[in-house]
């Protein structure tokens, strides 16, 4: 990919997204592991302790969780049956970035926390495994990116389809040209989604530390269920479908396809998006949409355009080439080709150019979670970020899709974008119906309080 497209990096950082280059860090021996603290440990944290775990260059040394009753569990299933060392614990990351024992943190907190935990590691020398979506807004990628640059830190984005071969061989297959020439990409995300009640303020449990778990966001009230006020509403898992934590399934498993869409196509940033989006089914506390529909055009290497097209949706829905939760499927001058799960493809074509009756051509399903997580730790142990499967520079172009479609939808604008620099360009932000501009441009950079703010300069 050409420097052109990234000049609203800088010229420096840059030079490092193209070149890679070898970080700084703790130089291991050969019987030595890297320790890891997963920040996290619910859903997506549990996976981050089994897959580091199961490394034979990689220990899990630590475990950061405000929700304290979570630690005697998880050290019990994942640490004493399995005969593992016992971890230390920590309730707020800054303890475990102060530690040094503790060589890279991987984080599966909700999206709000992404971006402020990795600069805060890149700031204190730790590496960073960072989960999808790596940001909660647009501004921030480009100030993750920066920090990577300016501590020499490996930092990972948690897209594990990247480090996949079958996916790998596939992608390649869409750029020699085996489907010819594709010209456009269809995600889907069909995760069920159930109504998760009504919700008013109530009491956070005492062993739950609130202002931690909301950290850079505004302070708010912690909502229970109406029917059960012993239940959260938006913690453990539902946070993503509020604004000030997450950004919907668009943000949560779409950016899992935006990712292989924009990877298939060769593309970064898009220069026009349009996207729709509502409440549906269900008038429950969710706040970010649950069905919606997003357009993205972009203009491809050959200076020809290529689209993009993501689908929502949170209940019943139909099978799209054997992706019933989530996949992608391109299209080409000669063929389909399907990427109906993390790990590998479906080809099809015609015997003959011009007829309708695709065959199935070639397949390969082939990978774990735990290629990804190796090649970050091969990445750690050699300090060469250029190896990255999924560098920040690519976490902050699939991420900023969602951001963009979420943007639009909200606004009831179609944006157009400066593709060399990310900006929208054609929205007058004093012009919005019922929002004042301050209101309006937070839907771009959040307001950070204070203390969990990320400066303008990293």
């Amino acid at each position: 990919m050409s420097m052109s497209r990234r000049k609203f990096l800088g010229s420096t950082a840059s030079a490092v997204i193209v070149a890679g280059t070898m970080a700084k860090g703790r130089v291991f021996g050969a019987n030595e592991r890297v320790n890891v603290c997963v920040m996290g440990i619910h859903g997506r944290g549990q996976s981050n302790i089994r897959g580091f775990s199961a490394l034979d260059q990689a220990q899990v040394a630590g475990l950061c969780e405000v929700d304290t009753t979570l630690f005697d569990g998880r050290i019990e299933s994942h640490f004493t049956r399995n005969d593992l060392p016992i971890p230390k614990t920590y309730t707020d990351i800054r303890e475990a970035l102060d530690d040094d024992d503790i060589d890279a943190i991987a984080t599966a907190t909700p999206n709000h926390w992404h971006a402020l935990a990795t600069i805060w590691a890149c700031q204190a020398g730790k590496d960073m495994f960072v989960e999808k979506p790596m940001t909660h807004n647009i501004w921030e990628g480009p100030k993750v990116v920066e920090a990577a640059q300016k501590y020499n830190t490996i930092v990972q984005h948690g897209v594990q389809l990247r480090s996949n071969p079958g996916f790998q061989e596939g992608i390649q297959l869409l750029k020699d040209g085996f489907i010819g020439e594709v010209y456009m990409a269809r995600c889907t995300c069909y995760k069920w989604r159930p109504d998760i009640g009504k919700g008013v303020p109530g009491t956070p449990p005492e062993t739950l530390r609130w202002d931690l778990w909301q950290g850079p966001a505004q302070e708010r009230p912690f909502m229970v269920r109406a029917d059960n006020p012993n239940q959260g509403v938006f913690v453990p898992y539902y946070w993503h479908w509020a604004w000030d934590y997450g950004n919907g399934d668009i943000g949560n498993q779409g950016v899992h396809q935006l990712d292989a869409a924009r990877w298939g196509l060769g593309v970064d940033t898009p220069y026009r998006v349009t996207s729709m989006g509502g409440m549906f089914l269900w008038d429950d506390a969710k706040e970010v949409y649950n069905v919606s529909s997003s357009s993205f055009m972009f203009k491809g290497e050959d200076g020809k355009d290529k689209i993009m097209t993501l689908e929502v949706r949170p209940w019943y829905s139909n099978d799209e080439m054997g992706g019933r939760d989530f996949g992608v499927i391109f299209y080409g001058s000669e063929g389909v080709m399907t990427f109906p799960s993390y790990r590998g493809y479906v080809a099809f074509k015609c015997e003959e150019f011009g007829e309708r009756n695709m065959e199935e051509a070639q397949r390969r399903m082939d990978g774990t979670d735990l290629n990804h997580y190796q090649n970050f730790i091969d990445c750690v142990i050699s300090r060469d970020a250029s190896q990255l499967t999924c560098p920040p520079i690519e976490g902050h172009y699939s991420s900023a899709l969602s951001h963009y479609a979420l943007t639009g939808a909200r606004i009831n604008r179609v944006l157009e974008i400066d593709d060399q620099t990310g900006e929208i360009t054609n929205i007058d932000w004093s012009d919005i119906p019922g929002l004042t501009e301050e209101e309006a441009t937070l839907y771009l950079k959040r307001e950070y309080r204070e203390g969990f703010d990320i400066p303008e300069e990293v």
